[in-house]
């Protein structure tokens, strides 16, 4: 918060209770006045109890007997132990919209309150297109990234492609049988949509051999597909794929690299359309060796142990985990295999003070099991390894499922949400096209999916609904860009009306409704959007201020003239107070990885 009457307060506070040799001044950190009581921030002396040992409402007298002094106050009010203020308007719009390059410098937190942190996001099989679930992880990994680096953090972007294992070699396998030399380019299609319908394909013939093995021997009628998945033959000639390319089989390897090729071809142009760039890429077949090796010498260590079938596991007791097998008795690797390589490979790369992996809550135990194993492994910096696991993301026409190929591929919904932008700007255009209708709907359309994925805490399970977050009204990502084009829109007529605008001399005194007072109001609250959303690592905090910015300055236009304002000294006080609504906005909204049309 950026009021001076504020910062005066906590210091006064703070000798008062806990005398002038105190080694830190308390934080105050106000909030909105509620609509229903006059004034513009309110002090809840409740929350100050603790830090000030003294009674909530012995705080608010002592508050109340401060404001009244106070030069930048024009009211104070106390009920119970809150206590509402009013602010000169010169105090109000000097600290805030009168100020947008202070209070967006501001946002930066101080150098002792930065960390550096590594965000692993996207992860990818190269067995398969990115498809919706790819969507909110990318959209979440992207927007952290961007949040973290907003507020001055050191921030690291790496994605680990998985492109090795049994599910690659499904898909690898079933191009053999069913390939016939074809290629993207021969067919027409992107590469990871090519390499896709062979991972359905294999799917599909599996559950034939599957239904068939059971109905030839009743006896197995009861076990788990997973457990006969090597009785089949096409499971067996799967992993022995598997095994064949972690022996380095020739012919293995160079069909493993052509349909790798293909598919991240495709990841890089779904990327691109997001506008996502990685610090850097590893590859899970360039760190499962190492992972390998760390875990032969935890066994040396004696800190993994052996079975008598040979497979090397972890014994996780003392985590309350079962044990964790990390090389299988044929000696190859499993999924946390790499895993523990990458992990340390990160850190040796980077030396981050905080891992986080963006991954889906259905491997919250994957991750306990992973960070218990390195602590294990006796790495100090295991303590700060952090799963930011999220929820599913359903639509209206049910779950989504890869292997039976009812996935909703990412650039299929990209076309959509694109689509359906231009749809809505063609109906408010009406006959006058814009000449940039196509770059419009793109940014509307990649705003409007982006926004809805973020506006929900992660972990909460979505239902994403493509028609709903497309609408130009209600808490959508739309609705805050149509106000950042009004605004645009605004101040290009008044370009036209009045010649050039200057805000060097804007007389805010006269803005003292209490639609142009909230605005101002609510601008001073965008620093703590921002540090609150960064410290949760949870964007929606920062959605919902936005949401709540755009409806106050778009109650502030219909109840405000602006161009037509009463004189051109409150016109150009109103323009400058728009101007600066629109640069949080596009701050905000640029922060989230989301672009503002000139126009809509």
């Amino acid at each position: 918060m950026n009021f001076k009457c504020i910062k005066d307060l906590s210091k006064s506070l703070t000798e008062s209770f806990l005398g002038t040799d105190a080694k830190e001044t308390i934080t105050i950190s106000p909030e909105l006045c509620p609509p229903n009581m006059e004034g513009d921030i309110t002090v809840n002396c409740f929350r100050l109890a603790r830090s000030l040992r003294s009674k909530p409402d012995t705080i608010a007298e002592k508050t109340v007997e401060f404001f009244s002094s106070h030069p930048d106050i024009t009211k104070v009010e106390k009920l119970k132990a809150f206590v509402n203020i009013t602010l000169r308007s010169e105090a109000l719009y000097s600290e805030t919209l009168g100020n947008t390059e202070k209070l967006l410098k501001d946002a930066v937190l101080d150098d002792i309150d930065k960390v550096k942190t590594l965000i692993e996001y996207s992860a990818p099989n190269t067995n398969k297109p990115l498809h919706l679930g790819h969507l909110r992880n990318n959209t979440l990994g992207m927007a952290l990234v961007s949040l973290l680096r907003r507020v001055g953090n050191d921030t690291v972007a790496v994605n680990l492609v998985n492109d090795r294992g049994i599910h690659i070699c499904k898909s690898m396998l079933a191009y053999k049988m069913f390939g016939n030399g074809t290629t993207p380019e021969t067919t027409g299609k992107k590469g990871d949509h090519f390499v896709g319908e062979f991972y359905v394909l294999f799917d599909a013939e599996l559950r034939k051999q599957l239904k068939a093995l059971k109905e030839t021997n009743p006896e197995l009628a009861d076990k788990a597909d997973e457990e006969l998945f090597t009785k089949t033959e096409i499971g067996a000639a799967a992993q022995e794929t598997l095994i064949k390319w972690e022996n380095s089989d020739p012919e293995t390897i160079e069909l493993w690299k052509t349909m790798n090729s293909w598919v991240l071809k495709g990841f890089d142009e779904t990327y691109e359309r997001m506008g996502i760039k990685f610090d850097k890429i590893y590859l899970e077949s360039d760190t499962y060796k190492l992972g390998k090796s760390i875990v032969l010498k935890g066994l040396e260590e004696g800190v993994f142990k052996k079975r008598e079938d040979g497979a090397i596991y972890a014994d996780l007791k003392k985590y309350k985990l079962n044990e964790k097998v990390l090389l299988r008795s044929d000696n190859t690797s499993v999924y946390i295999t790499q895993d523990i390589g990458t992990t340390l490979l990160k850190y040796n790369d980077f030396n981050p003070k905080k891992q986080i992996w963006v991954v889906g809550d259905e491997q919250i135990h994957h991750f306990k099991t992973l960070f218990s194993i390195m602590k294990e492994l006796g790495y100090k910096w295991a303590d700060n390894l952090y799963h930011l696991a999220y929820g599913m993301v359903n639509l209206p026409s049910g779950k989504m499922k890869s292997r039976e190929g009812t996935v909703v591929d990412a650039d299929n919904l990209f076309d959509e949400m694109v689509d359906l932008a231009k749809q809505a700007t063609l109906e408010r255009c009406g006959d006058a096209i814009p000449k940039d209708i196509d770059k419009r709907s793109e940014i509307i359309g990649l705003g409007a999916l982006k926004f809805m994925l973020l506006k929900f805490n992660p972990k909460t399970t979505i239902m994403f609904d493509p028609q709903a977050s497309i609408k130009f009204e209600g808490d959508t990502g739309p609705y805050v860009q149509y106000v950042c084009a009004r605004i645009n829109s605004i101040l290009r007529k008044a370009e036209e009306q009045y010649g050039k605008i200057s805000f060097e001399d804007v007389n805010w005194k006269l803005l003292d409704s209490k639609w142009e007072r909230k605005l101002s109001v609510l601008s001073a609250f965008y620093r703590s959007a921002l540090v609150s959303s960064a410290e949760k690592l949870d964007c929606s905090g920062l959605i919902s201020y936005l949401i709540n910015l755009a409806k106050a300055y778009n109650s502030f236009y219909r109840e405000c003239y602006v161009l037509n304002a009463e004189t051109p000294e409150l016109r150009n006080a109103r323009l400058a107070l728009s101007a600066s609504v629109r640069t949080i906005l596009k701050d905000g909204l640029n922060t989230l990885t989301i672009d503002i049309p000139e126009a809509m």
